[in-house]
């Protein structure tokens, strides 16, 4: 018991907390790095509140800039877009749009991404040249396919057709959805490729052999070994052309105008009508913030979806 006793009353005392730092029990934490981020993450929120903020109350007022002042109506600008006929079709061609460019691209990256993988002489030049339409601005890509291959008079798909003697076809307006799919598609199955393609190059040699020495042919390895492979990559791919897919304004402007009448109208290039031809300021805020809504509920769906899969 006296050595019990003497080793406690020699045990150092607990140290106490510096100041300024608090721990899971109760001791303080630095406030240094707090400190150091709260300028930038101040202005960053600012940054994004405060457009959000300003994009809200304009939804709230008739504010048309062709007209002076401005009055609170509430939220009429939304029953007035809700029930306009130009938001259906706005929102039918965005979803046609990306479902439609989404296939395109998984399916023709997939394939490009399968061929560029074979053994071939100059196959590093091979997979630069197809990953180049990536990097091209969306407004040089949409002109050089309507001035260069798609008009139907001097376009390069034009001269084929008459070299074929096949009569030219007018894409921007006998198809003008399609026309504009065609051109987002074309920028963006290269990046549907980078990714696959890498994916493939992770695949393990080992099990393609021995699928193959037990028999398998092309399309019984694909769909065994290749395709569940591939299936994590494909998901991210729709994740993230998901979300540019919705925001395609560019080539819209540039070709077709959202013509003819709203056949290529998306919401991006409704809500740019309503505020720059149009000069309703408020309506286009409600459209905005509309678009804000349906985007985050798609990414939501989208990015639960991948965890799902990644989890698997």
């Amino acid at each position: 018991m006296d050595r019990t006793a003497a080793a406690v009353r020699e045990a150092p005392p607990f140290a106490e907390p510096r100041a300024g730092m608090r721990g899971s029990t109760g001791q303080r934490r630095p406030i240094g790095p707090v400190l150091c981020t709260a300028p930038s993450v101040t202005l960053l929120l600012l940054w994004m509140i405060v457009p959000l903020g300003m994009t809200i109350w304009f939804s709230l007022l008739r504010y048309n800039l062709m007209d002076e002042g401005r009055s609170f109506i509430g939220a009429m600008n939304y029953v007035y877009l809700l029930t306009d006929p130009a938001l259906t079709t706005a929102l039918i061609n965005t979803l046609v749009l990306v479902l439609g460019v989404l296939a395109a691209t998984v399916v023709f990256g997939m394939l490009i991404a399968l061929l560029v993988n074979q053994p071939m002489h100059g196959r590093a030049g091979v997979r630069l040249l197809v990953i180049a339409p990536f990097f091209v601005m969306p407004t040089v890509s949409a002109l050089i396919w309507k001035n260069m291959l798609m008009n139907p008079v001097s376009g390069l798909i034009a001269w084929l057709c008459h070299q074929f003697g096949l009569p030219a076809f007018d894409w921007f307006a006998q198809a003008p959805l399609l026309a504009v799919g065609i051109i987002v598609a074309w920028q963006w199955i290269p990046f549907a490729t980078l990714i696959l393609l890498t994916a493939l190059q992770s695949l393990d040699q080992e099990q393609i052999e021995a699928a193959q020495l037990d028999g398998a042919g092309a399309v019984t390895l694909f769909r065994r070994v290749v395709a569940p492979h591939l299936a994590r990559p494909v998901t991210i791919v729709i994740l993230i052309e998901t979300m540019f897919l919705l925001s395609v304004f560019a080539e819209i402007l540039v070709t077709t105008g959202g013509g003819p009448g709203n056949d290529t109208t998306n919401l991006p290039y409704l809500i740019y009508k309503t505020a720059l031809l149009d000069y309703d300021i408020g309506g286009a805020s409600a459209g905005g913030l509309i678009a804000v809504v349906l985007a985050n509920i798609v990414a939501i769906f989208l990015v639960r979806t991948v965890a799902r899969s990644l989890d698997q």
